[in-house]
């Protein structure tokens, strides 16, 4: 093989590694997949998942840091911002987070509590924490603690594990679901920054 070839045949190799261990850890469970596990789905050798990654935890972090950054950076711009439409604008990255990496906000959300003591789950977690903060310091009652609970797991668990009690022919597209859950988690997170519907049903 010409040397110039490999850095990117590993980059691929570690990119597919953590795309199949992510698609495990959110359907089979961070604590019931085995590195082996991962090495068999990925049609990799076990020594070469360690080649990429010294253990399950470290590949764990490689695959979920970039959303857990991402999902920070929507954090601090909803805590530094101010004015009306501001929760709006958070549901809105929120739904395109979901969507865009919802294996690893799977992992971090509905596992985190029982991986808390990972580093980078500890992370996601102080992030989901200082959300829940943020919104509640607005309206602080139990109802809102509610509602943020519902919204965040709920729409985490319908875009991964909920997917598997629905005929693969009647779940809908992405596009449909976006729409969908700006609707739903608007309606849970932001229920007094709603547009006016001038519809009459």
């Amino acid at each position: 093989m010409p040397i110039d070839a490999q850095p990117t045949t590993r980059v691929r190799a570690a990119d597919e590694l953590k795309q199949v261990a992510l698609e495990q850890f959110a359907t089979v469970g961070f604590a019931a997949t085995s590195l082996q596990h991962i090495a068999d789905h990925a049609g990799y050798s076990k020594s070469s998942v360690l080649y990429h990654f010294t253990s399950k935890e470290a590949l764990l972090e490689a695959a979920i840091e970039p959303a857990i950054s991402e999902f920070e950076a929507v954090l601090d711009d909803f805590i530094a911002g101010r004015g009306s439409g501001r929760r709006r604008r958070l549901v809105a990255r929120v739904v395109d987070l979901l969507l865009d990496n919802r294996q690893a906000v799977h992992v971090f959300l509905i596992q985190g509590p029982s991986l808390a003591e990972l580093p980078i789950i500890a992370r996601a977690n102080d992030a989901v924490r200082r959300l829940a903060d943020a919104i509640g310091e607005e309206r602080e009652s139990v109802v809102d603690q509610v509602r943020f609970g519902i919204g965040l797991g709920g729409a985490a668990f319908l875009l991964t594990a909920g997917r598997s009690f629905s005929d693969a022919d009647a779940l809908p597209a992405d596009d449909e679901l976006r729409e969908v859950l700006h609707v739903v988690l608007g309606e849970l997170l932001a229920p007094g920054d709603r547009p006016h519907q001038t519809t009459t049903d």
